[in-house]
């Protein structure tokens, strides 16, 4: 699997402007592979769609086909580790296929922050103890937001190689989304 992707390709960016291509792209991740028939299942879409839908993001360099199987019985498996979207110095119609693809990414993750908070109290309290959302507003400079953020990728990095390879991954962990956000507020006039 490669290492992260860049994306600045309008078409490619539209492509990530759906929700169901998002829940199809994490869950292929967390498994490895998977079948259309697997992600109905996870999805509740139909196997058609979700084949549909991992044939277009097979089109976008996003999944390729694994080895084995036929039809919508084949595995599908991630090309990148993971996606980069940014519309700076792009032209408008890459900005505006940028901000879809990022607007339908942050409802898919939102969703899913919301829905496994209201599910945390289920888990066993060393689960609980560790999970949870934290919020700070500090002032920074532009240098000093990118030291943050590369600081916690080299942390998440640690842990990468376990999303491809399932014999890494300790006894009793399980998939754990971090989601890294830095917004600025608008500047006042």
């Amino acid at each position: 699997m490669e290492e992260r992707r860049n994306i600045t390709d309008p078409k490619a960016l539209r492509a990530l402007a759906h929700p169901l291509r998002w829940k199809l792209i994490e869950f292929v991740g967390r498994e490895g592979t998977a079948t259309a028939t697997q992600c109905a299942q996870e999805t509740g879409e139909s196997v058609a769609n979700c084949s549909y839908h991992l044939n277009l993001l097979a089109k976008y360099d996003y999944v390729e086909q694994a080895e084995g199987g036929q039809g919508r019985e084949k595995p599908w498996r991630l090309v990148h580790q993971g996606q980069s979207i940014s519309d700076v110095g792009m032209d408008k119609e890459s900005e505006l296929a940028a901000q879809a693809a990022s607007g339908a990414f942050l409802d898919y993750a939102l969703a899913q922050i919301k829905e496994r908070s209201l599910t945390a109290h289920l888990e066993p309290d060393e689960w609980r103890l560790v999970l949870g959302i934290s919020n700070n507003t500090d002032y920074m400079t532009p240098a000093e937001v990118q030291e943050i953020v590369d600081t916690v990728r080299t942390l998440l990095d640690k842990f990468g190689e376990r999303r491809a390879d399932p014999s890494l991954r300790p006894e009793g962990s399980r998939p754990v989304t971090m989601l890294l956000s830095s917004t600025v507020a608008p500047q006042q006039p």
